[in-house]
């Protein structure tokens, strides 16, 4: 989950503009190549920046979170979404292709280890890599927490988000025939994967503007439609990664298998009134995982530009860079 907004945040009054010094398309295998940029200090602490969705793609807004003295900053567009190639393709794209991509670009930049931080489906990938490859992660940092469980889903999908937002809900739901809509994940999917592009197209905008508007609390309502190109992106991808259930063996997988992060610290950043990745979930993983540290930011929703939880992010690198 999650659409990272290009909008202005807190973190970026508090650094100056920060340049890509590395950018190129990285070879990954199966037919895929992805974006992969750095910025910041080339000897600096290095951090892997894993964005949302899955299909959300980087922005140059994620750059900001970390002083660019102090960290050398990792980017990438995970398979099938921003500048990667194939664009909106969910061939060989799972949870573990997306890993060890994560992997691949790790020993290519010849990085021993780093800080991982990710947001809403970020934040699963980055449980999921850690909890896989644990000495390689010095510290992880994640946002808007969402454990990829059928409890989450059902609650986003299901009418649980919807019971406080009616009048969105029904915009999402309406153009779903009365039949189908006991599976609204299910229904989109054979819609977005129709082969007619005009039909994906109209229903990957209307699955990305349901997320859009739950992400800020300051919405009141639904914005403009997402560019095409963009949507359907994001829209297939976040799709075909839920109708698989994240690709793990079994529901509840990221919380049965928490003792792998034993030796790792973490920090955890959630919006108290989350509509997207309710609070419950970061809870549940700050009380399973005893070397974290868990910080819920008052009024405030799920998307990383709100301002409070862009202060406390840029809070949490700043006292990383400072060994706190």
């Amino acid at each position: 989950m999650d659409r990272v907004a290009d909008k202005k945040s807190a973190s970026q009054f508090l650094y100056p503009p920060i340049d890509p010094f590395d950018q190129r398309m990285m070879d990954v295998g199966d037919g895929h190549r992805v974006y992969v940029e750095q910025c910041g200090n080339p000897h600096g602490i290095p951090v892997v920046v894993l964005h949302g969705g899955p299909g959300g793609g980087c922005s140059p807004a994620m750059r900001r979170y970390f002083d660019p003295t102090h960290y050398r900053i990792v980017l990438f567009d995970q398979r099938g979404c921003g500048r990667s190639r194939p664009h909106a393709s969910v061939t060989h794209n799972t949870t573990w292709h997306l890993v060890r991509d994560i992997e691949h670009i790790r020993e290519k930049l010849e990085i021993n280890q780093w800080v991982v931080f990710g947001g809403s489906w970020g934040a699963t990938l980055g449980l999921v890599y850690a909890i896989t490859h644990p000495e390689r992660v010095a510290h992880l940092v994640l946002r808007g927490v969402f454990l990829m469980t059928r409890r989450e889903l059902d609650w986003f999908y299901g009418g649980g988000a919807g019971a406080f937002w009616p009048d969105v809900w029904s915009r999402f739901t309406e153009i779903i025939p009365e039949d189908e809509r006991g599976d609204f994940i299910q229904a989109y999917n054979r819609r977005l994967f129709s082969g007619d592009l005009a039909m994906e197209t109209r229903f990957a905008r209307a699955w990305a503007s349901w997320e859009n508007t739950l992400a800020s609390i300051a919405n009141d309502g639904p914005g403009g439609d997402s560019p095409a190109e963009y949507a359907r992106a994001f829209a297939r991808l976040e799709n075909h990664y839920f109708s698989n259930a994240g690709f793990l063996e079994y529901d509840g997988w990221i919380e049965k298998n928490l003792e792998a992060l034993a030796g790792v610290p973490g920090t955890i950043v959630q919006g108290r009134y989350d509509m997207i990745c309710p609070p419950l979930s970061a809870h549940r993983l700050h009380e399973a995982w005893p070397r974290s540290r868990l910080s819920f930011v008052p009024r405030a929703g799920h998307a990383l530009s709100e301002p409070g939880i862009s202060a406390e992010l840029v809070r949490t690198m700043d006292a990383l860079r400072r060994g706190h």
